[in-house]
């Protein structure tokens, strides 16, 4: 097979690349940079080492077909998802982009979302979210398209949930965050909001303005507002300072995670006791001294009972080590063996 085999496929999928990259189109990019807000490419280039950035499923979106399959259109996914450094330091990034629909579930494909914080769990990966928008939240469109609502069932929900007992989890808001994308920035280990620029709820001043009150949006989940609460961790002025606090955040973390550390030749998982834990008899279940004896005393005739009922083998006999003296074998242990008329295997 000669090298040029595949020239056109790529070519292909390089074309359909530069169509997602166009995100929301020329005119709402044109919208978003005039709100103060940087596109979301922009961001994650500002965010992570530069040219680090590894994207997954950059083509996942919507295609238009002419009559003979060729492709005349193409809208991309409105979450973006990947895999950076940030000072050298692999983490995984996933990245709302509001020019594509606000981010709501119409062009939000959530198994993208879920492969960034299953992958985050898998490679034990920081994860970092910058939201914008409904971060994949529903819409009354999609919901007469469809006919129904996830809702309550969240598609990848309980990932978001159990990182935050995996990895460390920072999440920025870097615009009018409602629904689900609130959800998503309070399930973090540190957030991050900007004043004048990003704000929270459940949703936002029309539907407050359809119940009979009229409010703005940072009366209703402005930085400031959320920041007293406690809702979030963090408000900046600006982006910029948004990605450097993150930054800091996660150079606080140790270099190698504990877990991929070699244990000590010394003390190796199989013989190395449990930190904080007590060694204890095997026929009493009391702990043991420094000395090695039993914390209470435990007759013959009781020890014997019970090692009968679990049916205790000579293998599985505790403290059986040949470098272990006498003094140092359990007391039941002992009146087992000299029942038997054996004696404790002394050290050499």
């Amino acid at each position: 097979m000669s090298a040029n085999d595949w020239t056109n496929e790529i070519a292909e999928i390089r074309r359909r690349q530069a169509l997602a990259a166009e995100m929301g189109g020329a005119d709402r990019v044109a919208r978003q940079k005039s709100r103060g807000k940087l596109t979301v490419r922009e961001r994650i280039a500002a965010l992570l080492d530069e040219g680090s950035f590894r994207e997954w499923g950059s083509l996942a979106g919507e295609g238009r077909y002419d009559a003979d399959g060729r492709l005349t259109g193409f809208r991309a996914s409105s979450c973006l998802v990947g895999r950076g450094a940030i000072d050298g330091r692999a983490v995984a990034v996933s990245a709302d982009d509001f020019t594509i629909r606000g981010g709501s579930s119409e062009t939000y494909h959530h198994e993208k979302n879920v492969q960034a914080e299953l992958m985050a769990a898998e490679y034990g990966l920081p994860l970092v979210r910058l939201l914008d928008g409904t971060g994949g939240g529903g819409s009354v469109a999609e919901i007469e398209k469809i006919g129904a609502t996830y809702v309550p069932y969240v598609p990848g929900f309980d990932q978001v949930v159990a990182n935050l007992g995996r990895v460390p989890v920072v999440a920025l808001g870097l615009g009018p965050i409602a629904g689900l994308g609130a959800a998503r920035l309070v399930a973090s280990h540190y957030s991050i909001m900007v004043r004048a620029l990003s704000q929270m709820f459940t949703a936002g001043p029309p539907v407050v303005e359809a119940a009979g009150e009229k409010v703005t949006a940072d009366q209703l989940g402005g930085a400031d507002l959320h920041a007293s609460t406690g809702s979030v961790d963090d408000v900046v002025e600006s982006e910029a300072d948004a990605f450097a606090r993150a930054r800091r955040f996660l150079s606080y973390r140790p270099t190698a995670p504990a877990r991929l550390r070699r244990a000590s030749p010394a003390t190796t998982p199989s013989t190395a006791p449990r930190r904080g834990s007590t060694p204890r008899c095997r026929a009493t279940g009391a702990g043991l001294t420094r000395s090695g004896r039993s914390s209470k005393p435990c007759s013959t005739a009781a020890a014997s009972s019970r090692s009968a009922a679990r049916g205790t083998s000579r293998s599985s006999r505790p403290w059986r080590d040949s470098t272990a003296a006498p003094s140092r074998c359990l007391p039941a242990t002992r009146a087992r063996w000299a029942a038997r008329g054996r004696q404790p295997r002394r050290a050499r």
